[in-house]
Protein backbone atom coordinates (compact mmCIF):
# COMPACT_ATOMS: atom_id res chain seq x y z
CA UNK A 1 0.00 0.00 0.00
CA UNK A 2 2.53 2.28 1.06
CA UNK A 3 4.14 1.82 -2.74
CA UNK A 4 1.22 3.40 -3.77
CA UNK A 5 2.28 6.76 -2.91
CA UNK A 6 4.03 8.71 -5.54
CA UNK A 7 4.19 11.91 -4.10
CA UNK A 8 7.62 14.11 -4.67
CA UNK A 9 8.09 11.31 -7.42
CA UNK A 10 9.50 12.90 -10.86
CA UNK A 11 9.01 11.40 -13.95
CA UNK A 12 11.45 12.22 -17.00
CA UNK A 13 10.31 13.00 -20.09
CA UNK A 14 10.41 15.40 -23.06
CA UNK A 15 6.55 16.45 -23.42
CA UNK A 16 5.82 20.53 -23.72
CA UNK A 17 5.04 20.42 -19.97
CA UNK A 18 8.52 18.83 -18.63
CA UNK A 19 10.35 22.00 -20.88
CA UNK A 20 8.68 24.16 -19.19
CA UNK A 21 10.47 26.54 -16.57
CA UNK A 22 9.47 25.48 -13.62
CA UNK A 23 8.49 28.82 -12.76
CA UNK A 24 6.38 29.05 -15.00
CA UNK A 25 5.10 26.05 -13.99
CA UNK A 26 4.90 27.15 -10.36
CA UNK A 27 2.85 30.49 -11.57
CA UNK A 28 0.79 28.46 -13.81
CA UNK A 29 0.02 25.96 -10.38
CA UNK A 30 -0.79 29.05 -7.88
CA UNK A 31 -3.10 30.81 -10.57
CA UNK A 32 -4.90 27.35 -11.04
CA UNK A 33 -5.47 26.98 -7.19
CA UNK A 34 -7.09 30.59 -6.97
CA UNK A 35 -9.46 29.79 -10.24
CA UNK A 36 -10.74 26.81 -8.45
CA UNK A 37 -11.57 28.02 -5.28
CA UNK A 38 -12.58 31.08 -6.56
CA UNK A 39 -15.41 28.97 -9.09
CA UNK A 40 -18.19 28.31 -7.40
CA UNK A 41 -20.45 26.91 -10.97
CA UNK A 42 -20.57 23.86 -12.98
CA UNK A 43 -19.04 25.47 -16.32
CA UNK A 44 -16.45 27.06 -14.72
CA UNK A 45 -15.14 23.90 -12.91
CA UNK A 46 -15.81 21.77 -16.06
CA UNK A 47 -13.42 24.58 -17.75
CA UNK A 48 -10.92 23.58 -14.90
CA UNK A 49 -11.18 20.04 -15.17
CA UNK A 50 -10.58 19.97 -19.15
CA UNK A 51 -7.53 22.24 -18.52
CA UNK A 52 -6.03 19.55 -16.00
CA UNK A 53 -6.66 16.65 -18.07
CA UNK A 54 -5.52 18.33 -21.60
CA UNK A 55 -2.20 18.82 -19.09
CA UNK A 56 -2.03 15.48 -17.71
CA UNK A 57 -2.57 14.14 -21.50
CA UNK A 58 0.36 16.29 -23.20
CA UNK A 59 2.89 15.70 -20.24
CA UNK A 60 1.78 11.99 -21.25
CA UNK A 61 1.90 10.94 -17.51
CA UNK A 62 -0.46 8.00 -17.02
CA UNK A 63 -3.85 7.80 -15.82
CA UNK A 64 -2.86 5.26 -13.00
CA UNK A 65 -0.14 7.67 -11.91
CA UNK A 66 -2.68 10.20 -11.29
CA UNK A 67 -5.16 8.01 -9.64
CA UNK A 68 -2.26 7.00 -7.19
CA UNK A 69 -1.32 10.48 -5.87
CA UNK A 70 -5.07 10.97 -5.12
CA UNK A 71 -4.90 7.55 -2.64
CA UNK A 72 -3.24 9.32 0.29
CA UNK A 73 -6.07 12.14 0.26
CA UNK A 74 -9.05 9.95 -0.11
CA UNK A 75 -10.19 10.12 3.48
CA UNK A 76 -9.76 13.37 3.72
CA UNK A 77 -11.85 13.81 1.04
CA UNK A 78 -14.61 11.34 2.30
CA UNK A 79 -14.68 13.26 5.10
CA UNK A 80 -14.47 16.78 4.10
CA UNK A 81 -17.58 15.69 1.52
CA UNK A 82 -19.62 14.14 4.38
CA UNK A 83 -19.21 17.35 6.42
CA UNK A 84 -20.28 19.30 3.87
CA UNK A 85 -22.98 17.20 2.96
CA UNK A 86 -24.96 16.82 6.77
CA UNK A 87 -24.35 19.95 7.93
CA UNK A 88 -24.70 22.51 5.32
CA UNK A 89 -28.28 23.99 6.30
CA UNK A 90 -30.69 24.91 3.58
CA UNK A 91 -33.76 23.54 1.97
CA UNK A 92 -34.12 19.82 3.24
CA UNK A 93 -34.14 16.99 0.46
CA UNK A 94 -34.46 14.26 3.52
CA UNK A 95 -33.56 13.57 7.10
CA UNK A 96 -32.07 10.05 8.44
CA UNK A 97 -31.58 9.99 12.16
CA UNK A 98 -29.42 13.05 13.14
CA UNK A 99 -28.08 13.35 9.74
CA UNK A 100 -30.32 16.08 7.04
CA UNK A 101 -29.36 16.40 3.73
CA UNK A 102 -29.84 19.54 2.19
CA UNK A 103 -29.81 20.79 -1.66
CA UNK A 104 -27.07 22.95 -0.44
CA UNK A 105 -25.13 20.70 1.26
CA UNK A 106 -25.14 18.03 -2.05
CA UNK A 107 -23.70 20.96 -4.00
CA UNK A 108 -21.06 22.21 -1.38
CA UNK A 109 -20.02 18.77 -0.93
CA UNK A 110 -19.29 17.98 -4.62
CA UNK A 111 -17.92 21.61 -5.50
CA UNK A 112 -15.72 20.61 -2.34
CA UNK A 113 -14.28 17.07 -3.20
CA UNK A 114 -13.92 18.43 -6.63
CA UNK A 115 -11.55 21.53 -5.40
CA UNK A 116 -9.78 18.86 -3.65
CA UNK A 117 -9.50 16.51 -6.06
CA UNK A 118 -7.83 19.26 -8.86
CA UNK A 119 -5.52 21.04 -6.21
CA UNK A 120 -4.03 17.23 -5.05
CA UNK A 121 -4.20 16.31 -9.22
CA UNK A 122 -2.57 19.40 -10.10
CA UNK A 123 0.27 19.39 -7.56
CA UNK A 124 1.12 15.92 -8.42
CA UNK A 125 1.68 16.70 -12.21
CA UNK A 126 3.69 19.39 -11.00
CA UNK A 127 6.12 16.94 -9.08
CA UNK A 128 5.58 14.49 -12.11
CA UNK A 129 7.28 16.91 -14.49
CA UNK A 130 9.55 18.71 -12.44
CA UNK A 131 12.89 17.56 -11.01
CA UNK A 132 13.28 18.50 -7.18
CA UNK A 133 16.70 20.63 -7.98
CA UNK A 134 14.19 22.50 -10.99
CA UNK A 135 11.88 22.90 -8.05
CA UNK A 136 14.08 24.50 -5.71
CA UNK A 137 16.01 27.04 -8.34
CA UNK A 138 12.19 28.27 -9.13
CA UNK A 139 10.99 28.85 -5.47
CA UNK A 140 14.47 30.59 -4.46
CA UNK A 141 14.00 32.87 -7.87
CA UNK A 142 10.26 33.34 -7.01
CA UNK A 143 11.00 34.86 -3.50
CA UNK A 144 14.42 36.05 -4.54
CA UNK A 145 12.85 39.95 -3.51
CA UNK A 146 12.16 38.53 0.25
CA UNK A 147 16.17 38.42 0.87
CA UNK A 148 15.71 42.18 0.80
CA UNK A 149 13.78 41.88 4.23
CA UNK A 150 16.51 39.43 5.13
CA UNK A 151 14.16 36.39 4.80
CA UNK A 152 16.30 32.98 4.24
CA UNK A 153 15.02 32.19 0.91
CA UNK A 154 18.02 29.70 0.05
CA UNK A 155 17.22 27.77 3.19
CA UNK A 156 13.70 27.45 2.65
CA UNK A 157 13.92 26.29 -0.84
CA UNK A 158 16.44 23.74 -0.70
CA UNK A 159 14.37 22.51 3.09
CA UNK A 160 11.22 22.20 0.76
CA UNK A 161 13.56 20.11 -2.26
CA UNK A 162 14.80 17.82 0.31
CA UNK A 163 11.79 17.49 2.08
CA UNK A 164 10.26 16.21 -1.35
CA UNK A 165 13.17 14.59 -2.85
CA UNK A 166 13.36 12.59 0.74
CA UNK A 167 9.19 11.34 0.60
CA UNK A 168 9.75 8.40 -1.18
CA UNK A 169 12.53 7.46 0.28
CA UNK A 170 11.34 7.21 3.63
CA UNK A 171 7.99 5.55 1.89
CA UNK A 172 10.42 2.81 1.01
CA UNK A 173 12.06 3.04 4.46
CA UNK A 174 8.69 2.88 5.99
CA UNK A 175 7.59 -0.57 3.66
CA UNK A 176 10.65 -2.19 4.86
CA UNK A 177 10.12 -1.79 8.40
CA UNK A 178 6.49 -2.64 8.45
CA UNK A 179 7.90 -5.97 6.62
CA UNK A 180 9.99 -6.99 9.01
CA UNK A 181 8.04 -6.62 11.87
CA UNK A 182 5.39 -8.64 9.97
CA UNK A 183 7.62 -11.27 10.16
CA UNK A 184 8.56 -11.31 13.31
CA UNK A 185 4.50 -11.45 14.30
CA UNK A 186 3.03 -7.90 14.39
CA UNK A 187 -0.26 -7.53 13.11
CA UNK A 188 -1.17 -3.83 11.50
CA UNK A 189 -4.53 -4.27 10.22
CA UNK A 190 -6.49 -6.36 12.86
CA UNK A 191 -7.98 -4.81 16.23
CA UNK A 192 -9.40 -1.15 17.01
CA UNK A 193 -8.07 1.91 16.27
CA UNK A 194 -5.93 2.48 19.24
CA UNK A 195 -4.47 -1.07 19.17
CA UNK A 196 -3.59 -0.15 15.77
CA UNK A 197 -1.69 2.84 16.59
CA UNK A 198 0.20 1.56 19.47
CA UNK A 199 1.44 -1.28 16.90
CA UNK A 200 3.01 1.48 14.98
CA UNK A 201 4.90 2.56 17.88
CA UNK A 202 7.80 -0.02 16.63
CA UNK A 203 7.51 1.27 13.04
CA UNK A 204 8.28 4.61 14.07
CA UNK A 205 10.97 4.40 16.46
CA UNK A 206 13.17 3.08 13.76
CA UNK A 207 12.18 5.09 11.14
CA UNK A 208 13.05 8.15 13.19
CA UNK A 209 16.42 7.12 13.67
CA UNK A 210 16.53 5.99 10.23
CA UNK A 211 15.30 9.68 9.29
CA UNK A 212 18.12 11.18 11.49
CA UNK A 213 20.79 9.30 10.35
CA UNK A 214 20.45 10.10 6.44
CA UNK A 215 19.97 13.83 7.68
CA UNK A 216 23.42 13.67 9.58
CA UNK A 217 24.82 11.81 6.40
CA UNK A 218 23.03 14.42 3.99
CA UNK A 219 24.57 17.42 5.90
CA UNK A 220 28.07 16.02 6.20
CA UNK A 221 28.16 15.34 2.31
CA UNK A 222 27.21 19.20 2.07
CA UNK A 223 30.05 20.00 4.33
CA UNK A 224 32.65 17.88 2.71
CA UNK A 225 31.63 19.56 -0.66
CA UNK A 226 32.26 23.20 0.56
CA UNK A 227 28.34 23.73 0.51
CA UNK A 228 27.99 27.34 1.68
CA UNK A 229 24.51 28.60 0.67
CA UNK A 230 23.20 30.86 -2.29
CA UNK A 231 25.27 33.65 -2.23
CA UNK A 232 27.68 33.04 -5.39
CA UNK A 233 26.56 29.65 -6.03
CA UNK A 234 26.59 28.63 -9.95
CA UNK A 235 24.35 26.38 -11.47
CA UNK A 236 24.57 23.86 -14.25
CA UNK A 237 21.36 24.77 -15.92
CA UNK A 238 20.22 28.20 -15.33
CA UNK A 239 16.90 28.92 -15.72
CA UNK A 240 15.80 30.81 -19.08
CA UNK A 241 12.51 31.75 -20.07
CA UNK A 242 11.87 30.85 -24.07
CA UNK A 243 8.83 30.78 -26.21
CA UNK A 244 7.12 27.84 -25.28
CA UNK A 245 6.78 29.66 -21.09
CA UNK A 246 5.23 32.51 -23.10
CA UNK A 247 2.60 30.15 -25.28
CA UNK A 248 2.01 28.16 -21.94
CA UNK A 249 1.60 30.85 -19.73
CA UNK A 250 -0.99 33.28 -22.16
CA UNK A 251 -3.00 30.11 -22.56
CA UNK A 252 -3.19 29.31 -18.72
CA UNK A 253 -4.04 33.34 -18.08
CA UNK A 254 -6.80 32.42 -21.36
CA UNK A 255 -7.82 29.70 -19.32
CA UNK A 256 -7.88 30.64 -15.83
CA UNK A 257 -9.13 34.11 -16.87
CA UNK A 258 -11.90 32.65 -18.83
CA UNK A 259 -13.41 30.37 -15.75
CA UNK A 260 -13.23 33.25 -13.36
CA UNK A 261 -15.22 35.23 -16.16
CA UNK A 262 -18.21 32.70 -16.45
CA UNK A 263 -18.13 31.87 -12.83
CA UNK A 264 -19.19 36.06 -13.09
CA UNK A 265 -21.44 35.96 -15.55
CA UNK A 266 -23.45 32.86 -15.13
Amino acid sequence: MLKDITLGQYFPGNTPVHRLDPRTKLLALILYIVTIFTTGKLLPGLICVAALGAAVAVARIPLKMMLKALKPVLFIVAFTGLLNLFYTPGRELFHFWIFRVTAEGVRTAGFMVGRILLLVSSTALLTYTTSPMALTDALENLLGPLKKLHVPVHEFAMMMSIALRFIPTLIEETDKIMSAQKARGADFETGNLFRRARALVPVLVPLFISAFRRADELATAMECRLYHGGDGRTRLHSLRYGSLDLRGGLLILAVCGGAIALNVIL
